[in-house]
């Protein structure tokens, strides 16, 4: 199991639209879905949730009014409901009737939210596991004690010696 299945980031499924171009701004600098929805004053997370829950007739000229709405449109450009076509293209597509459908967390799928639950009752009772263990332990024995600091240590000296031979 990889990182990113561990730990997932809510909207993640937008990344393909979000991070799209719309056009050039004034700067020459390419405009994303990003930067033109917060231009706008929206969270793009939730317009991009709220756009994916519409039909995609309808979706299209939500995104295009909002994609008129931003300065320095020029005539230049292709219209904004050309743009806004390709762009809802690269949103998720719902689930069909045919899936089942549960409470899900905000932006965050069913199978995501299904792993993370795993993952947390898999941590939880390997956390569990390891206190119980490490409770059981009966205490370590006490290291055997050095003799006393108190009694005697007798150097060991050479015999005298009986004169010199």
């Amino acid at each position: 199991m990889t990182h990113s299945d561990l730990v997932s980031v809510p909207g993640h499924e937008f990344d393909d639209f979000l991070f799209a171009p719309i056009r050039e701004d004034a700067n020459g600098m390419l405009l994303s879905v990003l930067s033109a929805l917060t231009r706008l004053d929206m969270d793009p997370w939730q317009e991009a949730a709220r756009l994916t829950r519409l039909s995609g007739e309808i979706a299209t000229q939500r995104l295009a009014s909002l994609i008129a709405a931003l300065p320095d449109e020029s005539s230049t450009h292709p219209d904004a409901g050309t743009i806004a076509a390709r762009l809802i293209a690269l949103l998720p597509h719902p689930p069909g009737p045919d899936v089942a459908s549960g409470p899900t967390l905000p932006g965050i799928g069913s199978t995501t939210a299904h792993r993370a639950v795993v993952m947390y009752v898999i941590f939880v009772a390997v956390a569990l596991g390891f206190q119980s263990m490490a409770s059981r332990q009966p205490p370590a024995a006490p290291a055997e004690s050095a003799p006393a600091a108190s009694s005697p240590v007798i150097p060991s000296v050479p015999p005298p010696s009986s004169g010199p031979r």
